[in-house]
């Protein structure tokens, strides 16, 4: 596969969470503002591009029985990094993100990369396999968070957009207008798949 097409599967074809329906946790908990949805997306691009490289440049060099555990400590690695950036550099952004910048470790989109893509391709296919799944990612999370700040707070990365006679329904920040809003675009997702098919 090319190199454009390596990065476009993981936009569409095998977006993460529309497709696989991988990193739901994150996806469900961080979005009730686009502006967390950016940051925690943008983090886990930076841990799955760069796992996906280290992965792939020692794929040879790591012993069957202890593949898995060496690819948990790269991502833990890289993880550790961005946690560590993120609270010296964007403090509230760390606070509001919280357990799922740790959690990353454990995101099924990065160990799944790792295992069945980096482990077995080369250094620049999977650095792009890395940045298509991390845009496909951001690009969920930005639509979820997006539809989700404007209908629960009326507004967009804080801006408003609706005059003050609107009024939010509070349910779509809540835990329930998480899952109604990435069902409809699962749902949509979907019928545009079986309608392209057919």
């Amino acid at each position: 596969m090319s190199l454009a097409g390596e990065f476009t599967k993981g936009i569409i074809k095998e977006n993460p969470v529309l497709r696989m329906l991988l990193g739901m946790c994150p996806t469900l908990a961080v979005t009730t503002s686009v502006l967390n949805g950016i940051g925690m997306a943008l983090a886990t691009t930076f841990v799955l591009v760069s796992s996906n490289v280290l992965v792939s440049s020692i794929k040879n060099l790591i012993p069957a029985k202890i593949r898995i555990p060496t690819f948990i400590i790269v991502i833990a690695s890289f993880t550790t990094i961005v946690d560590l950036v993120m609270a010296a550099t964007a403090p509230p952004l760390h606070k509001a993100l919280g357990i799922f910048i740790p959690l990353i470790v454990v995101n099924c989109i990065i160990f799944g990369r790792a295992e069945a893509f980096a482990s077995r391709n080369s250094v620049l296919n999977s650095a792009v396999d890395g940045l298509g799944m991390g845009a496909g990612f951001l690009l969920t999370l930005m639509l979820v968070s997006g539809a989700r700040e404007i209908i629960g707070n009326g507004t967009i990365m804080n801006i408003p957009v609706f005059g003050s006679s609107y009024s939010p329904a509070l349910v779509a920040i809540l835990p329930p207008g998480a899952f109604l809003v990435l069902g409809l675009l699962i749902g949509t997702m979907n019928f545009l798949q079986r309608e392209r098919s057919a």
